[in-house]
């Protein structure tokens, strides 16, 4: 109703002011077009408004003051404590794993023995195929044959040559047939063992890319796709900005939005080169994969925790308001000196604002810790109106 009679008062004063010295109304002064006398008449308006604005205030604080049956504002309050506050920076990231690798053959025959399906695990070092040797096993057991005569020939000339028995020339020739039947055998059985493929590490068989039957090729035929889950990490692209905030250990929260879910992790890697196509480096960040849940490729938010300030003032962002002059401005509760219990004067106050995160803003003047902040209710407070405590 207060404010209903000065909004009905505004008017009044306005037609009351509608003849100037001159005798011109406001219609008159408007059709004469001058600029000068228009301007002049506004300004003189504007104060008789201000004026009588304030003495209303005034009005209003008496009333408040004097009259017992008044209806106050209720209001919410929170007392003032000091506590740690970390803020986040976000970002989008993959789930990526360096266990992901196609195997190839190594061998060019004939895919004879496929002993794998996909889904099978298995572990590092068991076979999964055999390539046809094309006769290698039967070369091999002809050059073992003939490396163990040529050993045997080889310690019977030592022990004469030990003895000084025989020439020197016929120890030596019989030491270089031994080493040279041995490298061709161990030679051998270096091609013959890529005819078998292994598992290079433990995993899981994605997927089969080659059957059992065609004809592969060394670095060419694709054979099988291996997956390990165990050593997952989210990689993401983060911007220049951050390269002095973001180090190798800096606190992340990973969130996995097609899974509900959020881990905690840590940076393990940051590139020590800037993409010059995005002002951006790479970060990975470890993270569990207990469950098998995480898959590559998935989207990942990454929480980067690039601001920590310890023993800071921390209040709800929607207890913050801003004045005619942009600044920040809250309103604290004090305690009458006299007076209803549950009843207390909201006086405003400006404060200096930090970093904002989840719907907490930082303090970093303006607020001591202990003080009873106006959480909800400040809105259309004015400074020193007495308000009812609502909690």
């Amino acid at each position: 109703m207060k404010k209903l009679a000065v909004l009905l008062s505004i008017p009044l004063l306005l037609l009351s002011c509608g003849n100037n010295e001159e005798g011109k109304s406001i219609e008159e002064l408007i059709e004469s077009e001058n600029l000068p006398e228009i301007r002049a008449r506004k300004t003189e308006l504007s104060k008789e408004q201000s004026d009588l604005t304030q003495k209303l205030d005034k009005l209003d604080q008496a009333i408040d003051r004097l009259d017992k049956t008044r209806r106050l504002d209720l209001v919410m309050i929170q007392e003032i404590n000091d506590t740690l506050f970390k803020h986040y920076a976000e970002v989008q990231g993959d789930v990526a794993t360096d266990e992901n690798i196609v195997v190839y053959a190594e061998f060019s025959g004939i895919l004879q023995d496929l002993r794998v399906k996909e889904g099978e695990r298995v572990n590092k070092g068991e076979v999964l195929a055999k390539i046809d040797d094309g006769g290698l096993s039967s070369e091999l057991a002809q050059l073992e044959t003939q490396a163990t005569l040529a050993k045997t020939t080889f310690e019977r000339q030592k022990r004469l040559w030990e003895q000084n028995i025989g020439s020197e020339m016929q120890y030596l020739e019989a030491k270089t047939n031994y080493e040279s039947m041995q490298n061709s055998v161990n030679r051998l059985k270096s091609q013959l063992d890529k005819t078998i493929v292994r598992a290079p590490f433990s995993g899981i068989i994605d997927e089969i890319l080659t059957e059992e039957g065609e004809v592969v090729n060394p670095g060419q035929s694709q054979l099988v796709r291996l997956v390990s889950l165990k050593n997952m990490y989210v990689e993401a692209d983060v911007p220049e900005g951050y390269l002095n905030k973001i180090n190798k250990g800096t606190e992340v929260l990973v969130e996995i939005s097609s899974l509900g879910r959020e881990f905690e992790g840590e940076v393990k890697r940051v590139s020590n080169t800037i993409n010059p196509n995005n002002r951006s480096f790479s970060i990975q960040v470890a993270v569990p994969n207990e469950n098998g849940m995480l898959k590559p490729n998935q989207i990942a938010t990454l929480k980067l925790n690039d601001y920590t300030a310890e023993n800071a003032v921390i209040i709800p962002e929607n207890a913050l308001l801003k004045n005619a002059q942009g600044e920040s401005v809250v309103f604290i509760l004090q305690e009458k000196e006299e007076g209803e219990d549950n009843i207390g004067i909201a006086k405003r106050q400006i404060v200096k604002t930090g970093y904002t995160y989840n719907n907490k803003i930082e303090i970093t003047s303006g607020l001591e810790t202990g003080e009873t902040l106006i959480v909800e209710g400040a809105k259309n407070l004015r400074d020193g109106q007495e308000v009812k405590i609502r909690n």
